[in-house]
């Protein structure tokens, strides 16, 4: 029979993502192991190889369980839209866009949906470990909560709690959680974990015994703050990213509806991103990114407003790379026109920034979704250098552009001074060549030699450290039911 074990936390961010990703990794070495996580509201996501639309959180995780990612490891994946608007996306395909009461009204047959994706991968293998959302104890949502009380009510898991101690009142937060969670529920948690610890063990100690004692549960351990680079689930981590005085600043427009920005932490090892605000001043960066986003249309119309197109134009004229991905390639170009898909405000024609002979129309609500290898085919000092090798990616978006000349084969675009481009290309910069070529050309203006440095296995590193730091003897005992 497949073993579960669940992780649930106190609150969001509490990093329930990250041990899921540490566990799968550990246990992978002993046992066939999958990640679950019933429903991931998350803007940043991942194309599975049969072109389904999964949170990136579990493509990681199944990386970490060394297996290919599918939709049944993340059967609903819900896109915010704005306005309490999300793209509800069921095994890996478009549904619908659906408001949050509209949504809650639906939960019975989605609770059939993740059931049915569960039992699949239950087939398959022997462990599971799956992953809740938010806070465990959202006891308004307890009769709506496929996530959290609903899946572990259909599999009765063996449960870890996990408390963020950076927010402060981890001991509150982890007491008062197990005290508001269903008997039921509290009965199936064997161990507590504190996360992001930074200090002095021993000052701590007193804390977790009377922890401990007024739980009657052990704390299996306490993780320190880390900084182990794997990408980023959601929105939240962007107040986390800290600059580290690389030479060469990125400035990243922070659109409202910011998708899939872990298109970029690749540059992170070498340059300082710095996200700005459309209301802000860029300054003078080496380089602007505009990023993916799940609504071009009133991000655009924000940029507009704000004054922020006029500044990206300016710097594109000084010569300063701009580089847009999805949403922000749609941008670049000199109109887009939407016939009520893509924004909220109903059809409308849209000039675009006008930095890119492309024009783009959303005509039907249809997703483009899927892998896709390319050849190099822009000119240019950053494109020209590596023209006729090949990229990797993942294509999610809605909506078709045309271009009078392509940056990738068949996608995107490039402008003729090779500083402008554009592309549906989701996960470029992990592409070493386009990095490689990207950075070299950010560094030679400032009359440096950029060098790359040679890529560790972070997933393996974040699974060892986590080992190191929790009582994994007792996890493996639950498992072997013992």
């Amino acid at each position: 029979m497949t073993k579960n074990l669940m992780v649930i936390g106190t609150s969001s961010h509490a990093g329930k993502s990250m041990l899921v990703t540490a566990l799968c990794r550990s246990i992978s070495r002993k046992y066939s192991v999958a990640p679950f996580k019933a429903q991931n509201m998350s803007l940043n996501s991942w194309i599975t190889k049969e072109g389904r639309e999964i949170g990136i959180a579990q493509a990681i995780q199944a990386k970490a369980a060394r297996i290919e990612p599918t939709s049944d490891m993340n059967p609903v994946l819900l896109k915010p839209k704005g306005d309490h608007l999300s793209q509800v996306i069921i095994l890996g395909k478009p549904y619908a866009d659906k408001k949050a009461g509209d949504y809650y009204d639906s939960i019975d047959g989605l609770m059939s949906i993740v059931e049915g994706a569960y039992r699949r991968l239950s087939k398959i293998y022997e462990v599971i470990v799956i992953e809740g959302a938010g806070g465990a104890a959202e006891i308004n949502l307890y009769d709506r909560d496929i996530v959290n009380i609903g899946i572990a009510r259909a599999v009765k898991p063996d449960i870890l709690l996990v408390g963020d101690i950076e927010r402060g009142g981890v001991f509150a937060s982890i007491y008062g959680t197990l005290q508001l969670l269903p008997g039921d529920i509290k009965d199936l948690v064997f161990g507590l974990i504190i996360n992001k610890f930074r200090g002095d063990i021993k000052l701590l100690e007193p804390g977790i015994k009377q922890l401990e004692e007024l739980t009657g549960l052990p704390v299996l351990g306490v993780i320190p703050y880390m900084d182990i680079k794997i990408p980023s689930e959601d929105s939240v981590s962007i107040k986390d990213k800290v600059r580290n005085r690389h030479p060469v600043r990125i400035a990243v427009i922070r659109l409202r509806h910011i998708s899939n920005f872990t298109d970029f932490e690749p540059l992170e090892k070498y340059a300082d991103l710095e996200y700005i605000e459309a209301g802000d001043d860029p300054g003078e960066p080496d380089a602007i990114i505009l990023p993916g986003t799940k609504n071009t249309i009133d991000d655009l119309k924000e940029l507009r407003m704000k004054g922020m197109d006029v500044k990206i134009i300016t710097e594109a004229k000084k010569g300063t790379p701009v580089i847009g991905i999805c949403g922000g390639y749609q941008m670049l170009g000199t109109e887009i026109v939407d016939s009520g898909i893509e924004g909220t405000g109903g059809e409308v024609s849209l000039r675009g920034l006008g930095l890119l002979d492309v024009s783009t129309r959303f005509c039907e609500y249809k997703k483009r979704t899927e892998q896709v290898e390319k050849i190099i085919t822009g000119d240019g000092e950053i494109l020209g250098l590596i023209k006729g090798e090949r990229v990797r990616g993942y294509e999610i978006h809605m909506g078709e552009t045309r271009s009078n000349g392509h940056a990738f084969g068949d996608d995107g675009s490039v402008s003729t001074s090779g500083l402008i481009i554009g592309t549906y290309l989701h996960g470029l910069f992990e592409n070493e060549n386009i990095r490689n070529s990207f950075l070299s050309y950010l560094y030679k203006r400032k009359d440096m030699i950029f060098k790359s440095k040679e890529e560790g296995d972070s997933i393996e590193e974040l699974s060892r450290f986590v080992e190191n730091h929790v009582d994994m003897g007792l996890i493996y005992r639950k498992i072997e039911g013992q």
